[in-house]
């Protein structure tokens, strides 16, 4: 009796055994053809291209607008907000990241192309746009301030500018331009201030086209603190600003020879801010056709605004198909939307008499 228990036991074990193994077999077949019906593939790491290893300085400028030693200090000054804090996944360095926005900006193109100009898929350049814009924009602040202590009278430099035929960089000029989107139509009105130098110093990039120039800066920061400090010199706009004492605009109509002199000299000193316009659009093609939604818009012009200040104050050049400013439009013709106020005209009409 005893034996045959034993037998017993030992087929039951081994059909428990069978059983099992059966359905682990079944388990795994299961698994096999469940991924297959769903295309499921091994992961393949494309080797990423090396711009700065394979292109000479000139070409570098040419497709990022920054050069070697440009892409070092931009790595050192966004690395504490982009590193990734492991490699999982083959993760992009902090170089990899910037060298994608960066060449997205450049040329403003698709993500697909970019992402295969750089060996990257187009949901990792999307995520790289966004990212480095958001650290970019933080920035703003830091590398867009306008002067305070180095102003000085109009008077002074209008007899400068007369005299000397340029202009002097103590002196600001201000206007609003449109960003376009991806249907064509103006989307963002962004309000610009620069100096002589086409470093902007002030910027409010939040308005939609609609929006007329003269309201930006009524409700901005800039407008307030300036009405409660008067600064000692002043800012150049054309007519759809109002006239104030900080604020000069061109007369409507020249009725005087001063008056014609003030309005040449104001034209050739406010010129900078068009030029600014221009080579803004031209060092970042990205901003001619933004494909994205407005808060990604905002944060990708702050973005450019940002690497402008630093590509200018490094002294980066400009391609010489880059490097060609906007037209120039006619100062003795703005939009008539906003009437001159009373309070900037005795200070336009002693500048006028001052200029020679």
């Amino acid at each position: 009796f005893c034996p045959f228990s034993l037998f017993l036991q030992k087929c039951l074990v081994i059909i428990i055994f069978d059983s099992q193994r059966h359905s682990e077999m079944s388990g795994v077949v299961h698994r096999h053809h469940h991924f297959a019906r769903r295309g499921y593939r091994q992961r393949v790491y494309v080797e990423r291209t090396k711009p700065l290893e394979q292109y000479t300085p000139e070409e570098l400028y040419v497709r990022l607008r920054f050069g070697k030693a440009d892409m070092e200090y931009l790595v050192n000054l966004l690395r504490p907000k982009l590193q990734h804090r492991t490699q999982r996944s083959h993760s992009l360095s902090v170089e990899d990241q910037i060298l994608i926005a960066l060449r997205f900006y450049a040329c403003g193109t698709f993500y697909q192309v970019v992402g295969d100009y750089m060996g990257v898929v187009k949901s990792a350049v999307c995520d790289v746009v966004r990212d480095v814009s958001i650290v970019l924009a933080s920035l703003v602040n830091e590398f867009v301030s306008f002067p305070k202590d180095n102003q000085i009278s109009f008077g002074e430099y209008a007899q400068y500018y007369w005299k000397a035929d340029k202009v002097s960089s103590c002196w600001s000029s201000i206007d609003c331009t449109h960003f376009i989107n991806r249907k064509g139509r103006h989307s963002i009105n962004v309000q610009l201030v620069c100096d002589a130098d086409l470093i902007i110093t002030n910027c409010v990039v939040k308005w939609p086209g609609s929006v007329h120039d003269a309201r930006i800066l009524r409700e901005s920061a800039l407008y307030r603190d300036l009405q409660t400090n008067r600064p000692d010199g002043i800012i150049l706009g054309d007519s759809a600003y109002p006239l104030l004492p900080w604020l000069m605009t061109p007369f409507l109509t020249a009725n005087t020879l001063a008056q014609a002199r003030f309005n040449t000299a104001h034209c050739r000193a406010r010129c900078a801010i068009e030029r600014l316009n221009g080579v803004l659009r031209r060092r970042f093609a990205c901003l001619n056709y933004l494909r994205a939604e407005p808060q990604k818009a905002c944060n990708i012009t702050l973005a450019c605004i940002v690497l402008h200040n630093i590509a200018t104050k490094r002294n980066a050049p400009l391609c010489a198909d880059n490097d060609a400013p906007e037209p120039l439009g006619d100062p003795n013709q703005p939009p008539a939307f906003c009437q001159n106020e009373q309070t900037g005209r005795a200070t336009r009409d002693a500048i006028a008499t001052v200029i020679r």
